[in-house]
């Protein structure tokens, strides 16, 4: 009888583990009593589990008290569905921004409160481009993508920072924006020594133009990408 106890036990706290795991996937933002009345646990067994799941990145607890997906999460849902609808929509803006800078275009997303994650990249047609840094994570502080990912930058503009998360390497983002939310950020990474200030400015109206058709309503998009020259250029 003791034998049989302890796997069953196991397979009990597992399985509780991953169904407060569903719900904070299938919320946008759940407090733990909702989380634990809706798996039928009592509230400390269900911070015990959140707080498991937190400690191995599975989940997170904002400033809200709010439990949401961990940058964990995020990461593995890169590597699993490499097709996501989100890299899917992407791919022509990306490829757009390749065939009119020649710069490596990237993708990302927030993985948590102090990381962004490379979600998706265009190569750069220049002969010194910048390498693949598909499923790499990064600071949001003190990067270009970082700040349009924490609503820093205004919709339909762009930042330029030089050196935040590489030296020698200049990066300029813009927010993507799903309504009034900021889903992810498109951006462009360049060596330095090409990215000059006029040349920032025309790659910021690219990645920023792009950017906004990429959940855009139709009338939205017919009217144009607005405020292009509303760039802000950071130090890096």
């Amino acid at each position: 009888m003791v034998a049989n106890a302890a796997p069953d036990a196991t397979t009990r706290a597992a399985d509780r583990a991953l169904g407060l795991l569903r719900v904070v996937c299938e919320h946008d933002g759940v407090k733990l009593a909702d989380a634990a009345k809706e798996m039928g646990l009592s509230a400390s067994t269900a911070l015990r589990l959140l707080r498991t799941l937190e400690a191995n990145g599975f989940a997170a607890r904002r400033g809200d008290g709010l439990y949401r997906p961990g940058y964990r999460m995020v990461q593995l849902g890169v590597q699993a569905l490499s097709h996501d609808s989100l890299v899917a929509t992407s791919r022509a803006a990306l490829q757009s921004v390749v065939a009119r800078t020649g710069e490596s275009a990237y993708l990302s997303v927030a993985a948590g409160n102090t990381q962004g994650l490379y979600l998706a990249i265009e190569e750069g047609t220049q002969s010194v481009r910048h390498i693949n840094w598909v499923g790499r994570t990064f600071p949001l502080e003190g990067s270009a993508a970082g700040a349009a990912l924490q609503g820093k930058v205004e919709p339909g503009s762009f930042i330029v920072v030089a050196e935040g998360v590489e030296p020698d390497i200049t990066a300029v983002a813009a927010p993507v924006m799903a309504g009034s939310k900021v889903v992810a950020a498109l951006s462009v990474v360049a060596p330095s020594y090409r990215t000059t200030p006029e040349a920032a400015r025309t790659l910021g109206a690219v990645v920023a133009a792009e950017a906004g058709r990429l959940f855009a309503t139709p009338a939205a998009d017919q009217a144009g990408a607005p405020g292009l020259d509303d760039s802000h250029p950071a130090a890096g």
